[in-house]
């Protein structure tokens, strides 16, 4: 019987077991860690990268080159660069199912490029227990408060990591009131009102346990049966070999009584009335490595990953079945994207912005009357390869004639930009140019079959 409540207060009571389970099979099973990495590696990639809408050519470059700059000290820890606590945040939602970021602000003589940092916190520095009704009439609900409006005004956190037995000092049980505009808590909602993250591992924790007993006893099954290479029988009676004449409760043992051992080229004398039976242990059957399947496909799903990214077993896939698993991937992949841009990535941009033009970084005279203007961004995820390059090239090309997408759009789903692309074609077509080059991808001056295209003087002349 499943129980009631809310899915908060459903919470309350399992949701620090099922991370520390969660954390632990990514740590410890080697295809939970291939699928985490595989879906991170998917969603971030190289990057979830920014590209300035400013209208001013020389802003916009200051802008993203700037932006480029922090990056590389964005990390408060000093491990990675923005775009690396954006792949630990996606790989936390398996295990934990949110992460939290902390905006860590510097003093110009620090030496930054833009005196701002991001302080990546786990789940545990927000206490799940914490709940309350406030002087002032604000809710505390595992954690966060909430104003008469519900709206998100503050994140109540512990100075240290509460569970770190290494650092942990009195005082570091205490919670500070974190202001929400400080605070970036990244998670994917599953029911309205929810507070926290929940872990995606949670649906198939227990699938994961019974299957590593299975193959642990399975494992074991077949070792043992392997260490018994032969059996002696012995059909005389009267010759035993436990030496029975001492009493059962007498029996004293030394060395292997009863084992020979055998080495190549071994001949062994039987004494009288004794035979050799080899051990043939029995095989596991041809329904075990379908059973794995089927264990590990309902595993993969819960992950958000298909079964082949997280085992890596290519076998009896073709090119149409791996298509249609990798395009269901993507658009489960583009919605995690979305959210992560969303939540975290729109919350950094403006905080970015309005830092560098009070660190002086950023010269924008007018950025006070037009924020706005100067805060539009387009936040460009990595793009997936072609499966089959020379059909799906050939299909995008023919939508692009007739209208059915943009150049821009076509770039973007490969995770480019198009004021990128066509700078560089300029850079390079002015290349060839200058030295008389006349390469086969240069469309001006060749045809789509790799032949000279032929000039027309009166088309130049007119």
């Amino acid at each position: 019987m499943p129980s009631g409540g809310s899915i908060n207060q459903q919470m309350l009571g399992s949701l620090p077991l099922q991370r520390r389970r969660g954390r632990d099979l990514v740590r410890k099973v080697p295809w939970i860690t291939a699928g985490v990495e595989s879906y991170s590696a998917n969603l971030v990639g190289s990057g979830i990268k920014p590209n300035s809408r400013v209208k001013d050519d020389d802003i916009r470059k200051a802008i993203n080159q700037t932006f480029t700059d922090f990056t590389e000290e964005s990390d408060a820890d000093g491990v990675n660069d923005f775009y690396g606590q954006l792949e630990m945040a996606v790989s936390m939602l398996p295990s934990d199912g949110e992460m939290f970021f902390r905006f860590r602000y510097r003093r110009n003589t620090d030496g930054f490029v833009v005196p701002l940092q991001l302080q990546c916190l786990s789940s545990e520095f927000v206490p799940i227990d914490k709940n309350e009704i406030l002087p002032n009439g604000n809710k505390v609900i595992m954690g966060v408060e909430f104003n008469r409006l519900n709206q998100r005004v503050a994140y109540h956190m512990y100075k240290e990591h509460p569970e770190d037995i290494i650092t942990r000092t009195w005082s570091s049980l205490e919670t500070i009131r974190v202001p929400a505009d400080q605070v970036i808590h990244f998670f994917i909602p599953k029911e309205p009102g929810q507070v926290r993250g929940i872990p995606t591992l949670s649906s198939v924790t227990i699938k994961v346990r019974d299957l590593l007993e299975y193959e642990d006893a399975e494992l074991v099954r077949k070792k043992t049966a392997a260490m018994f290479a032969a059996f002696i029988e012995k059909n005389d009676n009267e010759d035993n070999f436990l030496n029975e004449e001492h009493g059962d409760s007498e029996l004293e043992y030394e060395g292997d009584v009863g084992e020979t051992a055998l080495e190549a080229g071994t001949v062994q004398i039987l004494e009288r009335g004794e035979t050799v039976k080899f051990s043939t242990p029995a095989d596991v059957g041809g329904n075990y490595e379908v059973f794995l399947k089927m264990q590990l496909r309902s595993i993969a799903a819960a992950m958000g990953v298909t079964y082949e990214q997280m085992t890596g077993d290519l076998k009896g896939v073709n090119f149409s079945s791996i298509r249609a698993g990798l395009m269901e991937f993507q658009r489960r992949a583009k919605q995690r994207q979305s959210k992560l841009i969303h939540q975290v990535c729109r919350r950094v941009w403006p905080v970015f912005m309005n830092t560098a033009v009070l660190s002086g970084e950023l010269k924008i005279r007018d950025y006070a009357f037009n924020e706005r203007e100067y805060n539009r961004v387009l936040w460009v995820p990595p793009g997936w390869r072609y499966v089959n390059p020379k059909d799906e090239v050939a299909a995008t090309k023919a939508m692009i004639r007739t209208g059915l997408i943009s150049r821009s759009q076509a770039v973007a789903e490969l995770g480019g930009d198009i004021s990128d692309v066509d700078r560089e074609l300029a850079s390079d077509n002015a290349s060839a140019d200058k030295y008389d080059l006349v390469l086969d991808s240069d469309a001006r001056k060749t045809t789509n079959a790799g032949l000279v295209a032929e000039r027309d003087d009166n088309l130049e002349a007119a």
